[in-house]
C-alpha cells in the first residue's frame, strides 16, 4: 500500500483516535476543573491560538515548493528554500517571545472586567507556558511538513497518535491528584517538544534532507514571502472562525458561556477533522497535479474524493443532528445543552468547504489564494460583527449564528471563483455531488432515522442502541448509491482486509 494511502488511513485514525479521546477526556476534565476553570482554559487557548498564525503560512508553503522542486528534481534551490525557512522561523520565535512578554504584563487590562484575581493570576502562568509552548513547535512543525512533501505520510502520523494516547494517560493521571489547568498545559508543552526531536531525527535520518544556509539570494525569501502570505492570512481567518467567539464572549460575558461556546466549537473541529487532515495528504498530488493535468482532470479528481467525504460527513452531520443534543446531556450535563446547537450550525455550514478540500489545495498549488483571503476576510468579519451584535439578547447562539452566516455568504462567491476563475465547472461538481442516488439516499436515510430518534431518551444505552440502528440503516442503504469505482475502492478495502485475517491465520 502506497505512503498516500496509507497517510489517508492514518490521517483517519488519528482522527478517530483524537474525538474518541477528545470525548472521553472532555467530561472528567470539566468535572475536574469545573466550569469557571475550564473557561479560562479554553478562553486563554483560544488567546494564544492567534500566536501560532505567526507560522505565516510557512508549513504549507514548504509542502507546495518542496513538491515542486522535487518534480523539477531541483536538489540546490530545495536545500537553499529550506536554509530560507529556518532562518525566518529563527526571526518569528524571536517576535513570539516579544509579543508574549508585552502580552502578559497586560492580561489584566484586557480581561479585567470578566476575570477576577485569583483566574487572572492563574491565566497569566498557562499563558506563559502557552507562549514557550508556541516558540518551540512553530519551527519545529517544519519538520513535519517536510515529511508530507516527501509523501512520508506514515511516520509523522504514527508518532502523533501515540502522543495523544499518551497525553489521556497523562492528564487523566494528572487531574486524578488534583491537578489543574497549568497541569494540562504543562504536559502538552513537553509532549510538543519531544514530538518535535522525534520527527526532527526522522527527517534528517530516514528522509536525509539537507540545509544550507550559503548562496540564498532574497529572491528566494520573496518568493516564499509572496506565496505564504496568503497562507498566514488565510489562517488568520480560520482562527476568526474558530476563536474570535470565545474572544467576543470573553469582553462582554463570563468563562461559564465561554466554556458552553468553546465545547460546541471543539465539537464542530472534530467534524472539521475528518475531511480537513486528508487536505494535507492531497496538497503535494493537487501540486504535481496542477503541473501536469488539465482542468477536467483535476474536477474529476476533485468531484472523485468529494464523493466519499460526501459519505463519511453526512453520516456525522446526519447523526449528530438527530442524536446530538441528547448525546451532549449524557456527556457532559443538560448545562451544555446550548453547545449542541453551537456545534451544528459550524457543522452544517462547514460541509461544502469540506466536501470542496481538494479545490483549496488546488487555489494554494496554483497561487490565487489572494481571491479566497478577500472573500473570507469581508465576510467572516461581517459575521463576528453579526455575531457580537446577536450576543446581548441570544447568548452563545447569536455568536454562532452571526459567524455561521458570515461563512455561508462566502462559500456562494467562493464557488463563482472556482468555476470563473480556476475553470473548475462546479455546475457539474454539485451534479454529480449532489443531485445524485448517492446525496437522495443519504436524505431518505435521514428521513426514515426521525423514526428511531422519537425512541425515548435519558440513558446512554438508549442513545447507543439509536446511533446503531442508525448506522445499520446508513451502512445498508449505502451499496445502492455508489458508483463502480466506490463500490470497488471498498471492496478493495474489504479484500486487504481478508488478506492480513489469512496471513495471521497462517
Amino acid at each position: 500500500m502506497s505512503q498516500l494511502k496509507k497517510g489517508a488511513i492514518l490521517s483517519y485514525v488519528n482522527i478517530a483516535l483524537t474525538n474518541l479521546i477528545g470525548l472521553t477526556l472532555t467530561p472528567f476534565i470539566i468535572k475536574s476543573l469545573g466550569e469557571s476553570e475550564y473557561g479560562l482554559y479554553t478562553l486563554i487557548g483560544a488567546l494564544v491560538a492567534y500566536f501560532s498564525l505567526m507560522d505565516l503560512g510557512l508549513n504549507n508553503t514548504i509542502v507546495r515548493f518542496i513538491a515542486k522542486y522535487r518534480t523539477e528534481n531541483d536538489i540546490i534551490t530545495e536545500r537553499k528554500f529550506l536554509g530560507s525557512v529556518f532562518i525566518i522561523y529563527f526571526f518569528i520565535s524571536l517576535a513570539v517571545v516579544l509579543l508574549g512578554i508585552f502580552f502578559y504584563f497586560n492580561l489584566e487590562s484586557f480581561f479585567k472586567s470578566s476575570l477576577d484575581k485569583v483566574e487572572l493570576e492563574k491565566a497569566k502562568i498557562m499563558f506563559a507556558i502557552l507562549i514557550f509552548n508556541i516558540a518551540i513547535t512553530l519551527p519545529g512543525g517544519a519538520f513535519t511538513a517536510i515529511c508530507n512533501a516527501y509523501e512520508q505520510f506514515v511516520f509523522p502520523r504514527v508518532v502523533t497518535i501515540l502522543k495523544y494516547i499518551l497525553r489521556a494517560i497523562l492528564i487523566y493521571g494528572v487531574l486524578v491528584y488534583d491537578g489543574k489547568a497549568i497541569s494540562i498545559v504543562v504536559v502538552d508543552t513537553i509532549l510538543n517538544v519531544s514530538l518535535i526531536l522525534v520527527v526532527l531525527v526522522f527527517v534528517f535520518t530516514k528522509i536525509k534532507i539537507q540545509i544550507t544556509f550559503k548562496g540564498i539570494e532574497m529572491a528566494l525569501f520573496k518568493k516564499i514571502f509572496k506565496y505564504s502570505l496568503w497562507i498566514f492570512l488565510m489562517a488568520i481567518i480560520g482562527q476568526f472562525f474558530w476563536n474570535t467567539g470565545q474572544i467576543v464572549l470573553g469582553f462582554k460575558t463570563n468563562t461559564t458561556l465561554i466554556a458552553i461556546y468553546g465545547l460546541g466549537i471543539t465539537l464542530g473541529g472534530y467534524y472539521g477533522g475528518f475531511a480537513g487532515a486528508i487536505n494535507t495528504v492531497f496538497l503535494p498530488k493537487a501540486t504535481q497535479m496542477v503541473l501536469l493535468k488539465t482542468n477536467k482532470e483535476l474536477l474529476d479528481e476533485m468531484i472523485k474524493i468529494s464523493r466519499l467525504l460526501l459519505v463519511i460527513l453526512s453520516y456525522i452531520l446526519f447523526a449528530f443532528i438527530l442524536f446530538g443534543k441528547e448525546f451532549v446531556n449524557l456527556w457532559v450535563g443538560n448545562e451544555y445543552a446550548d453547545s449542541w446547537f453551537v456545534a451544528t450550525v459550524i457543522m452544517i455550514v462547514y460541509t461544502i468547504p469540506l466536501l470542496q478540500n481538494f479545490a483549496h489545495s488546488i487555489i494554494e498549488a496554483k497561487n490565487k489564494v489572494f481571491y479566497k483571503v478577500v472573500i473570507y476576510f469581508v465576510f467572516i468579519s461581517l459575521g463576528i460583527f453579526i455575531g457580537y451584535l446577536l450576543i446581548d439578547n441570544y447568548g452563545v447562539k447569536g455568536m454562532a449564528l452571526g459567524i455561521a452566516l458570515g461563512w455561508l455568504f462566502a462559500q456562494v462567491l467562493l464557488n463563482v471563483f472556482f468555476h470563473k476563475s480556476l475553470r473548475l465547472n462546479m455546475i457539474q461538481f454539485f451534479k454529480k455531488v449532489f443531485i445524485t442516488k448517492l446525496f437522495l439516499l443519504i436524505c431518505i436515510v435521514f428521513v426514515v432515522a426521525l423514526l428511531i430518534k422519537n425512541i425515548e431518551q435519558g440513558t446512554w444505552f438508549l442513545f447507543c442502541l439509536k446511533l446503531v440502528l442508525f448506522t445499520i440503516l446508513f451502512l445498508l442503504s449505502l451499496p445502492f448509491g455508489l458508483n463502480t469505482y466506490e463500490k470497488d475502492l471498498f471492496k478493495g478495502m474489504l479484500k486487504i482486509r481478508n488478506i492480513k485475517n489469512e496471513k495471521k491465520n497462517i
